[in-house]
Order: structure tokens, then sequence, then C-alpha cells
């Protein structure tokens, strides 16, 4: 075979691989998560907690929040869990090293609401080892663990708890973040790409048997099985992802529950935007490269899936850098089998293909988080921008984190004060299936 030939076939492979992969992905969650719903959401529209079966009773659960410089945010995210209905409870907020208010508020709340703990870690420790703290000090075997800036449905408890109850194997189970703030285009296609991204994800991936991670912002624990497995990392960027192997590794379930609601503030400025999502893909690396070796073990035979899909997504992103580095290479030095005319990036037949199949996930997905999120057909015109700009930004951010773990220095991940967008006041925006 003639290079010419050689690299004219490497180049069309790339092509396909940037096309067909992508679809291939959003055809698989669309059909996982239209599954899911059938078998698990349809039924219980209606109820605002779950039913129990004889002998079964709501078992007492302790609510940790972690807080790093939440000053701004802690009244209100201590308020919604402690209005929590749910009968037997307690809250321990953990103040881990904050540089503001957020010590002084906690404690001002701890006087006036006897179901409310404080934990004070005289120094930044981390999210992992605030959390580590939180558990140890639990009366509850369940932990509920959401950030210092997320809004308790009052029905959230419920939902979680009843996994744990029913199912013995359950070591943890994500719930369903929703944006809160909405008032600016980043956000607009975040309530977007929660749903179509992250919320369809997580249906198909259950239907398909494993979880790739629980929701760092709100998730149910079982304290003995996070005990077994040595509680959260502290030198992984992204503890949520770790537990979630960890957990998966030792045999136990990880479960999505939709109906267990939070209300999270996002990112709405491009520079806040880009840390989280280079944390995000930093900490997705770290976990694919510590737990490679289950490809090679048939006991966890049941986590190949989501391996190889890490691989192949981490493949797409190089093949999509390198053919967008040919065409801008072909630009000023011509060669026969690639043209400027062959863009990646430019408008044509297969990308409109690919935003059409892009906008139907979307349709599906509004469809199902509709029941839990009203109003999200509102942002449904803005998600045309979504595969302009956050394919190409997780893009970048792949390629960029990669190399950044690969040959950085592993150490202590501790806490950096994140974008939480524009503010907004959750009972002004009637959200939610509950009110």
């Amino acid at each position: 075979m003639s290079p010419h030939i050689f690299w004219h076939s490497l180049w069309h492979f790339f092509i396909g691989y940037i096309f067909y992969y992508p679809l291939f992905m959003s055809s698989l969650w669309i059909v996982g998560a239209i599954y899911f719903y059938l078998k698990n959401e349809k039924a219980v529209q209606s109820h605002l907690i779950p039913k129990l079966r004889d002998g079964e009773t709501w078992e007492g659960i302790s609510i940790l929040i972690p807080c790093f410089n939440e000053g701004e945010n802690a009244v209100e995210t201590i308020t919604y869990a402690l209005n929590v209905a749910y009968p037997n409870f307690e809250v321990i907020a953990i103040n881990d090293g904050s540089t503001d208010n957020t010590l002084k508020i906690l404690v001002e709340l701890a006087r006036t609401s006897p179901k409310l703990k404080v934990v004070n870690l005289a120094e930044n420790q981390g999210k992992a080892l605030a959390l580590q703290a939180g558990a140890l000090l639990a009366k509850n075997d369940y932990l509920v663990c959401i950030d210092g800036d997320a809004l308790l449905d009052p029905y959230c408890v419920y939902w979680m708890v009843k996994h744990f109850i029913r199912y013995p194997q359950a070591a943890a189970v994500t719930g369903n973040p929703r944006i809160r703030n909405r008032t600016t285009l980043l956000g607009k296609i975040q309530v977007g790409e929660f749903s179509s991204i992250v919320g369809m994800i997580k249906r198909a991936q259950r239907s398909f048997g494993r979880l790739f991670t629980v929701s760092g912002v709100i998730t149910g624990f079982r304290k003995s099985a996070v005990h077994e497995v040595g509680y959260w990392s502290p030198d992984m960027l992204t503890e949520d992802i770790d537990i979630t192997w960890k957990l998966q590794r030792n045999g136990w379930d990880v479960r999505f529950e939709p109906k267990a609601l939070v209300w999270i503030l996002m990112p709405e400025t491009i520079k806040g935007l880009w840390q989280q999502r280079l944390r995000w893909a930093m900490g997705g690396f770290q976990v694919m490269l510590k737990n490679f070796k289950v490809l090679f073990a048939t006991k966890h035979t049941h986590l190949w899936g989501l391996m190889i899909e890490m691989i192949l997504s981490t493949l797409w992103a190089y093949s999509m850098a390198l053919v967008f580095f040919m065409w801008i290479v072909s630009l000023f030095f011509p060669v026969g089998y690639l043209t400027p005319d062959s863009s990646p990036i430019l408008p044509d037949e297969s990308s409109v293909f690919l935003i059409g199949a892009s906008l139907l996930q979307f349709a599906v997905s509004r469809w199902l988080d509709g029941h839990y999120d009203h109003g999200l057909g509102k942002n449904y015109f803005w998600m045309i921008w979504y595969p302009f700009f956050y394919w190409f930004l997780n893009l970048i951010t792949a390629v960029t984190a990669l190399p950044k773990v690969l040959f950085g220095t592993r150490k202590r991940a501790r806490w950096v004060s994140p974008d939480r967008g524009v503010h907004q006041e959750l009972n002004k925006q009637g959200k939610g299936n509950h009110g």
C-alpha cells in the first residue's frame, strides 16, 4: 500500500469515527433512557413519596454538607436541609477551613436548630476528608451528601432511602440535580445539558448495568459500604467518580433515582466553566488510569463497558483534535487527499445530521425530565448551540487534561471556590415537581 493510499484511508477512518461514534452513543443513550423510564419511573409519577412494603420502615438518615467559603449560600442550603419532609434525620455541616464567615453562620444556625451539628476543620482538608469527618460523626448508616450551595427537594430523601431499604446491595443512590441559574446563555444551555447528557446517560447506564459516576452534589450512601472501601480518596480531583468505582469494584450496587431532586448553581462565565470541566476531565482520567486493570480481571466484567466507553471517548477527542490539526495544516500545505473544503467543523450534510440527532436527544430528555423540572421547553431553543460550544469545550478539556494527569504530580485535592453564576431565589422560579 502506497503512503498516499494509507494516509487517505487513515483520514477517512478518523472522519468516520468522529461522525459515527457520537451518533451511536446518542442512540444508545436514548434507547436506554426510555427503557429506564418505562421500567422505573412511569408507574410512580404521581407519588410524592414511595410506598413501603410490609415490614419496611423509614430508618434514620444523616445529611452531610461539606462547606468551604459558603457564606453566601449556607443559610439557604442548611434551611432547606432542615426542612426536608422526613421523620428521622440529622444535618451535619462540615466547615472545611473556610476563610470567610461560614463557620460563624453555621454556629448561629446550630444554636436554634437542634437537628444541626457543626464540625469545624481548622485547616482546609478537601471535600473527601470533610465528608469522611462528617460520616464518622453521623449516628445513622444512611448518608445523604450534598454541596454547600444545593437546595434539597422536601421529598428527596424518601426516594433515596427506598433503595437502601429495598436493595441490601445498594451502596449509593445518586439523585437528579436541576440547575437554578438560567439567566445567561451558558446557564440555559447547561439546563439542557443536565437533562440530555447527565440525566439521560445515568438512565441509560443504569439500564445497562453500572454507573460511571454518582453526582457529587447529591448522593446517598450506605455508610457501612463506604467504610468497607476506605471512604473517599483525598488525592482524587473528582471524589464522586472515584467512590463510584471503588464501590462497584467491591461488588456493591450504585443506583440512580430521578425523583431525588436537588437545585444547584452552575458556572455562567467562560473561565468558571473551563475550570470546572477541566477538573472533571482530569478526575475522569485519574479514575480511568487507576482502574484500567479491570479490563484484565474476569471478576470485573461488569465494569468493562464503562472502561471501554471511557477509552473510546478519549480516542474520539484526540481523533477530532488530530483531524482538525491536519485540516489547518492543509490550508498552508495542500495535500491531494486532504483539501480545505473537507473541513471537519464547517457545516455539511453529516454535521446537520449530527445536530438533528442531538436535538432529538434533547427532545427525549425534555420529555423525561419535564416530569420533575417544569419549564424545560423554554430552553429548547438554546440547545442548538450545545454541539458547537460544549462539544468543542469538552474536546479541548479532554486533550488538555490527559497530559496533566499523566505527567502531573498527585497531591491532596483541596477546595477551590467555584463560579456559581447568577444567584436566583428558588421560590421565584416555580420549579420542581413538589413546589
